[in-house]
């Protein structure tokens, strides 16, 4: 459970079965015929990440995307230059064409997560905003360089209005679905779908989320989100029960990222910095994405330190220059 913002829930009227109806098919009709319009006639390049275990280690920082210098206030105290650049963005928000290139430019590959404020997840399902996922593929493709996208993260925990209790798993699969398929008719073919979860904690209200699973042939990557809050918590207490049920989503194992994690200072930082290399490495996992903002910011000397000395033996790479040179871990 990230924490990062608050966020309302708004209540709507209802309207009539035979109104929705009528407009879904109306939106769903209109959707289609501007798809086929507009569908490029080369696809875009395409462009494959490498799934080699502990070779990612991302980061968001307070000021992304604005710039991606911001990433120095980072990578100065722990020595490192992260591959992977988080942050976040409200629905109908423009793709961030400029800082994608800031951040190609270091060897790092933007992961934003997209979150469907404002708007009704039903909606987007039966293609009532598709103006904008077409206008956000159109500029994803033109970039051309590889993007990491997410929907809805941490749709199984209660404290987004996308999530459990506000938005029915089916409308959310089914969200998640149009928006693939969608860039998919388009041709843009340099997204990794990173599907998110919160880690489950069922003594707080945090499900197994099965029933979010938009089916393999829709995810590139599964991502979970966690962080140490207490002393007493490790890798294996923290995200272990979440791995294992993730795992068995599918028949052939997914890849998959820590998408977002931070340790409070109160919970021993350095030393939990530490377990969350040696968790990524024992479990095989891509890497992880540190939420440097707000009490989870790398905190002092030893917490640095700790970076800097546990980021050795993690095989970080600049990946877009290694992916160019074909100089991968292997």
């Amino acid at each position: 459970m990230g924490g990062r913002r608050g966020t309302r829930l708004r209540h709507r009227r209802r309207i009539g079965f035979a109104a929705i109806f009528a407009a879904i098919s109306l939106a769903t009709a209109v959707a289609v015929g501007v798809l086929v319009a507009s569908a490029p006639s080369q696809p875009s390049r395409g462009a494959t990440l490498p799934t080699t275990p502990d070779s990612y280690l991302g980061v968001y920082v307070h000021g992304f995307p604005r710039s991606y210098s911001f990433v120095d206030t980072f990578a100065g105290p722990t020595g490192v230059t992260p591959n992977l650049a988080l942050y976040y963005i409200g629905w109908g928000e423009q793709f961030q064409a400029g800082f994608a290139r800031q951040a190609a430019r270091r060897g790092a590959v933007p992961l934003i997560q997209i979150d469907p404020e404002n708007v009704k997840v039903a909606g987007i399902a039966a293609g009532w905003y598709d103006k904008y996922v077409i206008s956000y593929a159109h500029a994803v493709r033109a970039y051309g360089g590889p993007v990491i996208l997410s929907f809805g993260h941490e749709m199984n925990g209660w404290w987004y209005p996308w999530g459990h209790r506000h938005t029915s798993p089916a409308d959310f699969v089914a969200a998640w679905r149009h928006l693939v398929t969608v860039f998919r008719l388009l041709r843009t073919n340099n997204v990794t779908w990173l599907w998110t979860v919160n880690v489950i904690q069922k003594r707080y209200g945090i499900p197994d989320p099965v029933r979010w699973w938009p089916g393999s042939s829709y995810v590139t990557w599964i991502g979970i989100d966690g962080y140490y809050q207490r002393r007493s918590w490790t890798f294996a207490s923290l995200f272990g029960p979440t791995i294992k049920a993730v795992h068995m989503l599918t028949r052939h194992p997914v890849p998959i990222l820590i998408a977002e994690t931070g340790a409070a200072t109160s919970a021993d930082q350095p030393g939990k910095i530490a377990n969350l290399f040696r968790g990524i490495r024992s479990y095989g996992l891509l890497g992880f994405v540190w939420f440097d903002a707000k009490k989870w910011r790398v905190h002092g000397k030893a917490a640095a330190d700790a970076f800097r000395h546990e980021a050795q033996a993690h095989r970080v790479v600049p990946i877009l220059t290694a992916m160019a040179q074909n100089q991968l871990p292997s």
